[in-house]
């Protein structure tokens, strides 16, 4: 008898088992979309991290108990609550206020003010949009607004905010979303009487939902005017950190300017040596092939966007120029084949690093094998 006829009674039960499993998958959508409804007519967030985190702690128990790998059996359910955050954010959302609010995008038309748009408008709210061609528009949008949020590049930002702000009302809030936050509130509490608000939404347009995504807060004057915006983000299942914007833009310098330079320097290089990133995911292993994918993401998105990140102000660039010169420095041992001194280094940096190490040991090493397992 042949392998395929003797495993053929349980490949059978297997593949029924699976049906099964999607049935009831279905299901749990159906009541998924009810608890919505509810959560929409209750006011309650779509994302409430504490019920996340007993599910999760009471699931990994339940698996236990069965004698299924805890871990496994946390990936499995945080997948399925993941589709079902997606499912809930494609529709509808509680409103944070009891009446709609008037919200102006100002460079609406981008990526991010069409994401926030459409979330704006799913929780009841009236979302507006002005860009260069229909910015003769404002003056009569104005009157009715009750918060206007620029979301223009970085370069000509402080432009904007200085040119919109004679145009609104004393109460009207004046919020931004650029990625440095020191100058555009300055200029904000300079140019606008009223309410002020520094927004950073840690993520891109191509976001799926909201849920789980960062909001940095960057408070300006007038907070209590402000809250219903950041308790609309947590409605929309948003974490929110208050941030200093001061430390705010110094931990930027090095997130996103050093981050997105190196990202150019690694692809220079390989330019410059012609090493096809295609051909070099052959011998590449699992934490190699993620940093690969980290590189070639930046290049798939828009120069201008990058450069206006990576040059965006002196500080910016100082750190960059204090980072090459950090560098000549390690060539050294390279020129030197100075083995003991990298040693050295290394071991120095480890103590700076210090418990933070385990932690990225843990969690890269869940992400490598992760990808390699669904793309190798």
């Amino acid at each position: 008898m042949s392998a395929q006829n003797i495993l053929k009674d349980q490949r059978e039960q297997i593949d029924l088992i699976d049906r099964q499993i999607l049935d009831l998958l279905q299901k749990r959508k159906e009541i998924v979309q009810d608890v919505l409804k509810r959560k929409v007519e209750k006011q309650l967030p779509v994302f409430v991290a504490r019920r996340e985190q007993e599910k999760t702690e009471s699931f990994r128990d339940l698996a236990k108990e069965r004698g299924l790998d805890p871990d496994w059996a946390e990936d499995f359910l945080r997948m399925v609550m993941a589709a079902s955050r997606a499912t809930q954010s494609a529709d509808t959302f509680p409103r944070s206020t009891p009446e709609p609010k008037h919200i102006l995008y100002v460079g609406g038309e981008g990526g991010m003010g069409r994401l926030y748009r459409k979330f704006t408008e799913s929780s009841g709210h009236h979302a507006y949009s002005i860009d260069k061609g229909n910015w003769y528009q404002l003056e009569e949008m104005a009157p009715s607004l009750d918060m206007v949020i620029v979301t223009v590049p970085i370069n000509i930002t402080t432009d904007v905010i200085r040119r919109l702000s004679p145009k609104l009302k004393p109460d009207t809030i004046l919020a931004d979303f650029t990625s440095n936050k020191s100058e555009p509130l300055k200029v904000m509490l300079d140019a606008h009487p009223g309410p002020v608000l520094g927004l950073h939404p840690m993520h891109g347009p191509d976001v799926p939902n909201l849920s789980k995504q960062l909001m940095v807060v960057c408070a300006g004057r007038e907070p209590e005017k402000t809250s219903w915006f950041n308790e609309q983000c947590i409605l929309w299942g948003m974490r929110i950190i208050e941030a200093n914007p001061e430390k705010h833009d110094h931990v930027m310098h090095l997130v996103q300017g050093l981050r997105h330079f190196v990202a150019l320097l690694h692809g220079s290089f390989m330019k410059e040596f012609d090493l096809n990133p295609s051909e070099m995911l052959d011998y590449s292993s699992p934490i190699y092939r993620a940093e690969l994918m980290m590189t070639g993401r930046i290049f798939a998105q828009d120069a201008e966007l990058y450069a206006d990140i990576v040059f965006a102000n002196k500080e910016r660039r100082d750190l960059l120029l204090s980072f090459f010169n950090h560098q000549k420095a390690l060539m050294e041992m390279v020129k030197n084949d100075d083995k003991k001194a990298f040693i050295r280094e290394f071991e120095s940096v480890t103590d700076f690093f210090g418990k933070f190490a385990s932690q990225a040991l843990v969690e890269s090493g869940y992400l490598i094998n992760r990808l390699a397992d669904r793309f190798s």
